[in-house]
């Protein structure tokens, strides 16, 4: 069974990280939304936001995932490490799917590779931030710390 630590002393680091994250999808996808506005829901086109190919369809993508991080980065606690976490699992498979139909007619999203780069490295982000974010407490705390393997 995986192990998460709970009040780590980098939570508000993770969260921060979290928050830029959302920060920035909002921020593509709104931009995303201005450059392909006009264009078909899923062009494959050579439109581009932020030096990443997008179109209508990835930009709408981008600000509900952006929007749904930051406010989960505002109701906090817990929920704020699970939507993270699960916003990250959605990212990584959005981002190695974009990698498998880059070059053919099903790649709806216009994903290029500086896109699936991008993408990925924001669903890792998203994940570490989701799985070292978590709040417990003090019982869970120590009990997490115990369970660690200590090898000297």
């Amino acid at each position: 069974m995986a192990h998460f630590p709970v009040n780590h002393p980098l939570r508000p680091t993770y969260r921060a990280l979290g928050g830029l994250t959302g920060l920035y999808l909002t921020a593509f996808g709104v931009l995303g939304l201005i450059e392909t506005s006009g264009d078909e829901l899923f062009a494959q086109n050579d439109a581009e936001a932020l030096w990443q190919g997008t179109n209508l369809g990835h930009s709408v993508i981008s600000i509900a995932v952006g929007l749904i991080v930051l406010l989960g980065l505002g109701l906090g606690r817990n929920i704020d490490a699970a939507i993270n976490k699960w916003s990250g699992y959605g990212l990584a498979a959005l981002s190695l799917a974009g990698l498998a139909v880059m070059r053919t007619d099903a790649n709806y999203l216009n994903f290029t590779m500086p896109t699936v780069i991008v993408t990925m490295v924001l669903a890792l982000v998203l994940l570490m931030a989701g799985m070292y974010g978590r709040l417990g407490t003090e019982e869970q705390a120590r009990a997490s710390r115990e369970a660690r393997l200590f090898l000297e």
